[in-house]
């Protein structure tokens, strides 16, 4: 192991793999590895289900009525971290995709922790197996101990705090995609995508709170080649 616990074969994402439609990134960041350092120590886990949010032409993005102060790294570049609070008690983490200028980004809504399960677990008591402690996007980032301090990071900078890093090839006959979870704008269009074999996989709930950048869906496909 070397700086920030990279092994052999480390392979950290670049701009450049992030930096293309939120719809395309999400396959991509599929089985993709997240790692969160801090004082406490680095919780490790593989992503197991992603939402696509776009721009002005997605009525269920933050970004949709324009750039704010608290969206604004949605604009890129493409790579860094989103950190939104939700429902004064939640907080949601997304990677920003699309090009600079351009507001995308990908939810990150479940994930299985691979390392650092003990630190994982103390901060989420309240989770019964392994499988919940990352299972839905207010879950995964306790686990990971991600806050609104984290808004903006690097996520390709190697000495960053949390580092996003690709893993095991995730072929597209092993992908699933169906509506986003808890959107009422848009909410058959099927942007939620998730690896089905994953007992990770948060459970699915069509829209009525508002809810932006917020197990089957009763439409799902395949994803083909």
């Amino acid at each position: 192991m070397n700086q920030r616990g990279q092994a052999a074969g480390w392979r950290q994402f670049g701009r450049a793999d992030l930096g293309i439609d939120p719809v395309a990134a999400c396959p991509v960041l599929l089985g993709g590895v997240l790692e969160a350092t801090s004082t406490d120590g680095t919780v490790t886990a593989r992503i197991v289900e992603v939402e696509a949010y776009r721009g002005a032409d997605d009525p269920a993005s933050h970004a949709y009525r324009g750039r704010t102060a608290r969206n604004a790294v949605m604009w890129g570049p493409a790579g860094h971290l989103y950190v939104y609070f939700v429902y004064g008690m939640h907080f949601c983490a997304n990677v920003v995709c699309a090009g600079d200028g351009q507001a995308g980004a990908v939810l990150l809504r479940a994930a299985e922790i691979t390392d650092g399960q003990d630190l994982a677990a103390a901060r989420r008591p309240a989770a019964r197996t392994a499988r919940d402690l990352a299972r839905g996007p207010a879950r995964l980032t306790a686990a990971l101990g991600l806050t609104r301090e984290h808004d903006g990071v690097d996520l390709t900078a190697p000495d960053s705090p949390v580092r996003l890093r690709a893993g095991e090839q995730v072929e597209p006959g092993e992908v699933e995609r169906g509506p986003r979870v808890g959107v009422a704008a848009a909410g058959d269009v099927p942007w939620r995508f998730w690896l089905p074999g994953s007992r990770a996989v948060s459970r699915y709930r069509p829209g009525g709170r508002g809810g932006a950048n917020g197990p089957d869906p009763v439409a799902t496909s395949r994803l083909e080649g």
